[in-house]
């Protein structure tokens, strides 16, 4: 009772829906814990919180619900042991988990009565929004980056949502300057990060989205070096687990093919021509030195501190890559490592190399400290600004409990000697967002009988009535197009479509196309003697013109669309946006047009940004 005394006398009678809501907190990181401290505080009735990361030294700073003891225990697990003593009241469940698992389907999503986001990556980020939208729950999303933050809330069919403004693209690297002639600090980070350690501990593929791979007539030939390199280095990874395997690493990236770039002199009549270093000469220095080098990571190493580093970071490396595939089962994919900033052999091993690269270059060399900043795009979090932004969320929510979506707003936080705190109205959604403006429906699919030609000519043709101009695509590609139709008679399962996929039907004709269909996949068992495909009722599917919406044609099946017609009218420019505000400057994954589904990337993959010469300004992602 003495709990509830002055949250009641504060939100009068909705405080009696606030204890009997169920909420889903996504991210119990730096906004995660401030916002379910919050959510307790306020009463919120059941709040479940997904996390997948577990804790590092470096969050204790401002993630407060996180102790020296529980380094390495999971975020969401300890967040939700800590949170429970501040409210008995409330019911809190945790899950170890990324919020993508199956797991957590298009139900469970629905049963919620709000959802916040607190995540640190785009792609999740993407995925809550989509999946918001599908089930129609409100989403408070919100990030910070430094002094700056945002909220904004999301409500299908009445505001924009997370994609409906283009997020800036990455700084990008031609992959001729990352491997051949770097030039800048960055440089020699991007090359240890996303070709040595990846060649080495990954899949081996030149694959990085950091590296501009166009094969253009100016740098083709190269191109094709490199790969030969790429396919040597490969092969030097059999004697992985070596005593000799650092030196034969050493030797081949940081001679070998430092000699070879040394004989393209037309290369080098502009500038400083790489210097090879040598490992029988350096390697002895290094051996003398003591292992804790690695921890001094505020002052730039010495030549052989960085080969010493270099050598060490690479054995335990390797050790844990052997364990690894010790112990994958038969018929597992192969087992990798992937860079982590967090990851201290990770690091220690892109540092070192990282520095040893731009030595032979005659590049500035840079701390441990600096570099895993650079190479984890981090400004580093500040504690009041996730506190203010948790504090907007939860204000913001109260506005959508209330079903008050006219008085909620969207607001940003700026360091600014004017205003530190500004708002303003929700905007609708954006006629051309591709995930929000267009037709949305479920669809009921038996995927152990259903082909992709019972949904393309079976479903979409036949009873859709869609001409021969259109394309189905998932998450991870394109399914179908008119000259994509080699897999027209294989199982829906075996192309990826499972429960709670997104198919994505896209309208290629010419004159007067429909706008996006969206049927969310749920897959269940259906009698043999019935469509493996059955749709719940009417969908109605609006055309799209080149400048107004038209009448939208009927078709007999249930439709959750948000309402909004397709047009091509121009958004006007915020008063202060979220790329203005460094909320999201991690690239938009695009799908591939043609060929094969192409292969799911990390979720938490970064994005390395050029470093800001004029005052050093570098990106830190606050998980």
């Amino acid at each position: 009772m003495g709990r509830d005394k002055y949250p009641r006398q504060s939100l009068g009678t909705l405080h009696a829906r606030i204890k009997e809501s169920r909420v889903l907190l996504v991210g119990a990181g730096g906004i995660g814990c401030e916002l379910l401290k919050n959510l307790v505080l306020t009463g919120f009735g059941e709040i479940h919180i997904v996390d997948l990361d577990t804790i590092d030294l470096s969050n204790l700073n401002r993630q407060f619900l996180f102790r020296q003891e529980h380094i390495k225990k999971s975020k969401a697990l300890v967040a939700k042991d800590t949170a429970r003593h501040f409210n008995p009241n409330v019911k809190l469940e945790a899950h170890h988990a990324n919020i993508k698992d199956p797991t957590f389907s298009l139900e469970w999503f629905g049963s919620f009565t709000l959802v916040f986001n607190a995540l640190d990556n785009l792609d999740a980020r993407r995925h809550v929004n989509k999946m918001c939208l599908a089930a129609d729950v409100p989403l408070i999303e919100s990030g910070t980056t430094g002094f700056n933050g945002q909220v904004q809330v999301i409500k299908k069919g009445k505001t924009e949502c997370y994609d409906c403004n283009t997020k800036e693209t990455p700084k990008s690297f031609p992959v001729c300057t990352i491997r051949s002639t770097p030039s800048q600090p960055m440089h020699c980070i991007v090359w240890a990060k996303s070709y040595l350690f990846t060649e080495i501990f990954g899949t081996s593929e030149d694959d990085a989205p950091e590296l501009d791979h166009s094969e253009d007539s100016d740098n083709a030939n190269e191109i094709e070096n490199l790969r030969l390199e790429a396919q040597a280095l490969n092969i030097i990874r059999a004697s992985m687990g070596s005593e000799l395997f650092p030196q034969k690493v050493f030797e081949k990236v940081f001679e070998k093919d430092v000699h070879r770039l040394r004989s393209m002199s037309d290369m080098w009549k502009s500038r400083r021509p790489p210097e090879p270093l040598r490992y029988d000469e350096l390697g002895k220095k290094a051996s003398m030195l003591d292992t804790s080098i690695a921890s001094q990571d505020q002052r730039k190493w010495t030549l052989e501190e960085n080969v010493k580093v270099f050598a060490d970071s690479l054995q335990r490396l390797s050790i844990r890559l052997q364990q690894a595939q010790a112990q994958s089962a038969k018929g597992d994919p192969p087992a990798i490592l992937t860079f982590d900033k967090d990851d201290t052999d990770a690091l220690d091993f892109v540092a070192a190399s990282a520095n040893l690269r731009s030595i032979v270059f005659g590049i500035e060399t840079h701390s441990k400290f600096d570099i895993k900043q650079m190479a984890g795009n981090i400004i580093p979090a500040i504690a009041t600004t996730n506190a203010m932004v948790a504090g907007l969320c939860v204000l913001q929510a109260f506005k959508v409990m209330r079903d008050n979506l006219d008085g909620a707003r969207m607001v940003f936080l700026a360091k600014s000697a004017e205003r530190t705190i500004t708002a303003e109205p929700l905007r609708p959604p954006n006629p051309e967002c591709p995930v929000c403006s267009v037709a949305q429906s479920r669809l009921t699919v038996d995927t152990s009988r259903a082909t992709l030609k019972d949904l393309v000519d079976g479903f979409l043709r036949g009873q859709l009535g869609y001409g021969e101009e259109f394309s189905v695509s998932i998450d991870e590609g394109v399914l179908y197009d008119p000259e994509l139709d080699d897999n027209i008679d294989s199982p829906l399962r075996d192309m990826g479509v499972k429960n709670d996929t997104f198919l994505t039907v896209t309208d290629d004709e010419e004159e007067s196309p429909r706008v996006n269909l969206v049927l969310t996949v749920m897959d269940k068992l259906l009698p043999e003697d019935s469509s493996p495909i059955v749709a719940p009722g009417k969908i109605d599917i609006p055309r799209r013109t080149a400048l107004q919406p038209t009448n939208s044609e009927v078709v007999d099946f249930a439709v959750q669309s948000n309402g909004v017609a397709a047009t091509n009218g121009i958004i006007e420019k915020r008063k202060r946006d979220a790329d203005e505000a460094e909320l999201d400057s991690i690239a938009e994954v695009q799908l591939p047009k043609r060929g094969k589904l192409m292969e799911s990337r990390p979720s938490d993959e970064v994005v390395l940004l050029e470093e800001d010469g004029a005052n050093g300004a570098i990106v830190i992602d606050d998980d």
